[in-house]
């Protein structure tokens, strides 16, 4: 658990190839991406447009609005 002033706050548990919703949309107007890496700098891929981008685990644990579980590969 990290800690923060006043109390904990809880680790989201993230594993690769979860759908991840964000607060805020990108550029191209999606707000769903791809987890395809995780660690300290997790790595997401825009769901509509395809642009990738690196961010830090703790800036993106903020960010997330929702997630759904990794899905099967066809």
């Amino acid at each position: 658990m990290r800690r923060k002033r006043g109390g904990t706050v809880r680790i989201i548990p993230l594993s690769e190839g979860m759908e991840l919703q964000l607060k805020k949309p990108h550029p191209c107007g999606g707000d769903r991406f791809r987890l395809l890496r995780v660690g300290s700098l997790c790595r997401v891929v825009c769901e509509k447009c395809g642009r990738d981008m690196e961010m830090d685990r703790v800036k993106l644990e903020k960010a997330i609005k929702s997630t759904s579980a990794p899905q099967a590969e066809k």
